[in-house]
């Protein structure tokens, strides 16, 4: 991986997915990849109320440290929410969706960011 150091905020992003349930997280460093963003996470919700409460929940949380969202999109139809932090691209899916677009794929050379998640967090979902 980069040797460049990493926003803490993608770790609190993830923790706050892990806390709400969320699935199969995946943080890409994609500096020097993509135009769009520095960093993208992927993950999935359940259904579409449990997409658009995880997207929700990192805007609510971020927001207290300072961090707002310059795009919110999705968080009605839930289905896919996007949240663009201008250097942090969020993507929640509802994993049929996500299989169907896989993101993954387009940033495949990107590096895997080893998160940094407390699964002994005893936060309510």
């Amino acid at each position: 991986m980069n040797t460049q150091e990493i926003p803490p905020y993608l770790n609190q992003i993830a923790q706050i997915i892990f806390d709400k349930k969320g699935s199969n997280i995946l943080a890409l460093d994609i500096r020097g990849i993509s135009s769009l963003a520095d960093f993208v996470i992927i993950a999935e919700g359940n259904v579409d109320k449990h997409v658009s409460a995880i997207a929700s929940t990192i805007v609510d949380e971020l927001k207290k440290t300072g961090l707002k969202p310059s795009y919110i999109e999705g968080l009605q139809n839930g289905d896919w929410a996007v949240i663009d932090y201008l250097d942090t691209m969020v993507h929640i899916f509802e994993p049929g969706l996500r299989e169907r677009y896989r993101l993954e794929d387009l940033w495949n050379k990107g590096c895997i960011i080893d998160l940094k998640i407390n699964i002994e967090s005893d936060k309510q979902a």
